[in-house]
């Protein structure tokens, strides 16, 4: 097990480095630059800011400088703001957190009691109702659902502020990104029910009486989790690259918005550092899934 893990963390570093070197080269690759704005400085001006930030030499030794600097632990200053990156990140992440957070959390705790609903009434009312909801929540993207939440809840009925940091304000994002997951795990959830509700164990449990919320949610859920798990880290990917667009809609000053107003000001610190972030945390989201595995069923082997 411990040779598994050294492998996954061995991979994950070389992971990063790799989505690293890509979007350092795709984005020096794109025509322009940071100091190309409509009011953009003099050339002897520009030409000491390109100086400063090493935006003058070969883009390999750029590329190199840079990681030299991360390994020092130094992210960068960014080119718009001047404030240090990791500050930033740190400040903002907080938001995002927590936001996503709540929505993995709403995301897995609807999703099972749905899922499980769904397979316990399979082809009754309460199946169809639920399976019907799934499927419109899946063909509605983030971003087109936060405008509508926020059309509706914010602008025309008023309920809700469109952003502060406090009480319900989180309510229409946190919706806006766990739906799509919460109705994927739902369908996720009642066809692996319904799949360990036909073996044998389970007939077993019930012939020698056990009652049947043990048989439901302690054998048959415990091993319906498995493939639940398997989505967790593409879900948290999900919910963190989905907050990007979802943060700009509802003018949250999270780490999504950063990313994009990175993007639009051409921000190469700013964007490079939140990639390599990002990254990060996918690769950590995936690591723990493999944890959670083993701690749910003993029986799987890393070997």
């Amino acid at each position: 097990m411990t040779r598994y893990f050294v492998k996954r963390i061995l991979l994950a570093v070389v992971t990063i480095f790799i989505i690293s070197a890509i979007t350092f080269f795709t984005m020096n690759a794109i025509p322009g630059g940071p100091f190309n704005a409509e009011k953009a400085p003099s050339p002897e001006v520009k030409a000491v800011l390109e100086a400063r930030f090493n935006l003058n030499k070969p883009v390999i030794q750029q590329y190199f400088l840079y990681l030299g600097n991360i390994f020092k632990g130094d992210f960068g200053i960014s080119l718009k703001t001047g404030r240090d990156i990791m500050s930033t990140i740190k400040d903002s992440f907080a938001i995002s957190a927590k936001i996503g957070g709540l929505a993995i959390v709403v995301a897995l705790g609807f999703g099972l009691i749905f899922g499980s609903i769904a397979a316990l009434t399979r082809n009754k009312l309460p199946d169809r109702l639920i399976i019907f909801g799934s499927t419109l929540a899946t063909a509605v993207p983030s971003f087109v659902l936060a405008t509508l939440l926020l059309l509706v809840f914010s602008i025309k009925l008023g309920w809700v502020s469109v952003w502060s940091a406090s009480g319900t304000n989180y309510l229409l994002p946190v919706i806006s990104l766990a739906l799509y997951p919460m109705a994927y795990i739902t369908r996720l959830t009642k066809s692996s029910m319904l799949d360990a509700l036909s073996q044998d164990y389970i007939r077993t449990a019930y012939a020698k009486g056990v009652a049947k919320w043990k048989v439901v949610f302690k054998h048959a859920l415990r091993n319906a989790l498995i493939p639940v798990i398997t989505y967790v880290g593409p879900m948290t990917a999900y919910i963190l690259t989905g907050s990007l667009v979802v943060e700009t809609v509802f003018t949250i000053g999270g780490l999504g918005s950063k990313f994009v107003t990175g993007i639009t000001n051409r921000d190469y610190p700013m964007i490079m550092a939140t990639t390599i972030f990002l990254a990060t945390l996918m690769v950590i989201a995936n690591l723990l899934s493999d944890l959670i595995y083993k701690a749910i069923d003993p029986r799987i082997s890393f070997d």
